[in-house]
């Protein structure tokens, strides 16, 4: 035996220093090997539409309902079998509705408190009796498995539940155990969770999802280019910082940065009043007018347009920073002829809706005033420290990255950068270039830099740039566009600046062999494996579909935000991966949470079966079981030292 061998066994002689340890270890690990795979659920492009996500997450994409379906069939009417999906969605909410109505509370809570056990006990039956309890709430921990747990040796079994039953009734504890009993339901029906980007922008709750994703058992993060421009503004990138500011201005939602993340606004009001307040701002309506009062929707104009000007003078600043990114075609305020009112673009001089622009010196068009950098100085300093930001920006760190290699599927936001020929294309990042796999492994490495790395080091002002070229650059992975063309469309009329063309990612990947290149690039098997797509909405209305080369690709961005919802006809796509099939999911729109608890109106998913397995997949097919083989293999091997005398035993 080598050295390096019999030190790793001596340290893992520690963790088990017994043969009966060892033993007991090896058979454990066993058995879970032969449990069914735990379910898997796949969200994106939540777009802070909060309410939507929060019910989703509740019925786990239509899963509660299945499992109430398998468990009660043809002896619960659909009207209760209704009524216990909103019961074990919104149970604080359902049980005040309840109170309210019934007449013998007492019959109630007996049918109802059955009907939970019956269903804790069904999506609690594949997990181990450890990974369960850790999941029980501490208050009614020792109750519930009670009640869940077959007792061979209680001979009268139904009275011995009947009777701790009536108890939690007689004292008084329905409410609170019915409530945790839910909890426990939802918490059990999916095992883990991946969000496949951009959480943030354009709908009001942001800030709830992240707080919830937080709090998750069993959560991943494909970074989109929305969340990549937030966690640039949290590591303090002046050019990001202005973009998350004029998009919250844009879509009326200045209070997630001035109510839930307790970042100062008033040296940027009173700067906007002072210098924009008699400025023309026709081009800078403000989105979701309906959502406040006037004189706020006034002052959120004026810092929608200020926020603009900021953003192309720093982003100008950084795109000459890093000619490697290509992207001078993107510098305009130096191209305005402020008498003509014109711009020149591309060779060819367009009218401007607006060059009211009083922090703009054609002399020196990128720089920024000195009460802009004061005000921005500021809002840098308030961003770096919002403790709320901060914590959800080191959660997408680290829970986070730009693509995830999971259970033999690949995930991630927007596109793989690729030349019209179907090859990865190559972009220049520094000194080197950098293509597929590659590409997303070194711009994952900056943006961690960008936050991580000290402050004013080269490291972090270059990672911090990178993590804006991810939000806005040609070829990023997580935008998929040549350009993003905020300028022409604030200020041209002509539709033909306005375009944008996409990745030729998006023209090839119905193409099997461009699919089963990027599976093979990223180490998985081109026959198995599948792409799990965020970042472009389908238009189901139009014909389109979700799934690509006969299932290999799935796009699963259906539109959750209420912006897209007029194209694509739904309100959005979701995934479930469970250990018997991988099902899409497509949701009608949420109409709200009180329609959901009055009505019981759950959002209408229909599904479609992407694979339907064989063979049901058991946790020997997954990542995690094949770590635990691993192990086993290694313990089995202390097993031997120990059998041969090459290591002690410690009693």
């Amino acid at each position: 035996m080598e050295y390096s061998e019999l030190k790793y066994l001596k340290s893992l002689a520690k963790q088990y220093p017994t043969m009966a340890a060892a033993c007991t270890e090896i058979i454990n690990l066993q058995s879970i090997l032969n449990l069914p795979t735990g379910t898997e659920h796949f969200l994106t492009d939540l777009h802070g539409e909060y309410e939507q996500f929060d019910h989703v997450m509740k019925n786990g994409s239509g899963s509660v309902r299945k499992k109430i379906d398998e468990q009660f069939g043809h002896t619960m009417s659909m009207k209760d079998k209704k009524s216990l999906a909103t019961l074990i969605y919104y149970p604080k909410e359902k049980l005040e509705i309840v109170a309210a109505q019934e007449e013998n509370m007492t019959d109630w809570y007996t049918i109802t408190l059955h009907r939970l056990v019956q269903m804790a006990k069904y999506v609690s039956s594949k997990y181990t009796r450890s990974k369960v309890r850790k999941a029980l709430p501490k208050e009614f921990a020792y109750i519930i498995e009670e009640l869940i747990t077959e007792k061979a040796e209680v001979q009268d079994k139904e009275a011995y539940y009947n009777s701790i039953i009536h108890t939690i009734i007689r004292v008084g504890r329905a409410n609170h155990f019915i409530i945790a009993l839910c909890e426990l339901i939802q918490r059990l029906v999916v095992n883990h969770l991946h969000v496949l980007g951009d959480i943030y922008d354009r709908g009001p709750g942001p800030f709830q999802i992240m707080e919830r994703l937080c709090s998750y058992h069993s959560v991943d993060v494909q970074w989109g280019n929305h969340d990549m421009v937030w966690m640039a503004a949290a590591s303090g990138h002046y050019a990001s910082i202005a973009s998350v500011i004029r998009l919250c201005a844009k879509y009326g939602n200045m209070s997630i940065l001035e109510n839930d993340y307790a970042i100062n606004l008033i040296p940027l009001v009173t700067f906007v009043m002072e210098t924009y307040g008699n400025t023309n701002c026709d081009c800078f309506k403000v989105k979701n007018e309906g959502v406040y009062g006037k004189q706020d929707q006034n002052i959120d104009t004026l810092i929608h347009k200020a926020a603009a000007i900021l953003q192309l003078k720093l982003e100008g600043q950084a795109i000459m920073r890093n000619p490697e990114f290509g992207m001078d075609n993107r510098l305009f305020l130096d191209k305005i002829n402020f008498e003509k009112k014109t711009v020149l673009i591309d060779g060819k001089e367009y009218p401007m809706k607006d060059t009211d622009f009083p922090t703009i010196d054609p002399a020196k068009p990128y720089e920024l005033n000195e009460a802009e950098n004061l005000v921005m100085e500021r809002l840098c300093s308030a961003f770096e420290k919002s403790y709320k930001l901060q914590k959800h920006a080191r959660f997408l760190f680290s829970k986070g990255g730009m693509y995830k290699v999971y259970n033999g599927n690949l995930l991630y936001h927007g596109c793989v950068p690729l030349n019209a020929d179907g090859t990865f294309a190559e972009v220049a990042i520094e000194d080197k270039k950098y293509s597929g796999k590659a590409l997303y492994d070194v711009l994952d490495s900056y943006a961690r830099k960008g936050f991580y790395s000290n402050k004013d080091t080269p490291d972090r002002i270059k990672g911090q740039d990178i993590m804006w070229y991810c939000w806005t650059g040609p070829c990023s992975p997580v935008y998929g566009k040549d350009k993003f063309t905020v300028f022409e469309r604030y200020f041209i009329e002509a539709e033909e600046t306005h375009k944008e063309t996409k990745n030729a990612y998006y023209e090839l990947y119905d193409n099997e062999n461009v699919v089963e290149s990027i599976l093979e690039e990223f180490g998985l098997d081109k026959n198995t494996g599948h792409i799990v797509n965020g970042h472009v909405p389908v238009a189901k209305k139009k014909g389109e579909s979700p799934i690509k080369c006969g299932g290999k690709l799935l796009l699963i961005d259906g539109g959750f935000s209420k912006a897209y919802h007029a194209k694509t006809g739904i309100a959005g796509y979701t995934l479930v991966n469970n250990s018997w099939e991988l099902r899409l999911v497509s949701h009608e729109e949420f109409e709200s949470k009180e329609a959901a608890i009055v009505k019981e109106s759950d959002i209408f998913s229909d599904y479609i079966t992407v694979e339907r397995y064989s063979e049901r997949k058991r946790v020997a097919d997954t990542d995690a079981g094949k770590e635990m083989q691993k192990q086993i293999e290694e313990i089995e091997c202390l097993l031997n030292a120990y059998q041969k005398g090459i290591i002690a035993e410690n009693s």
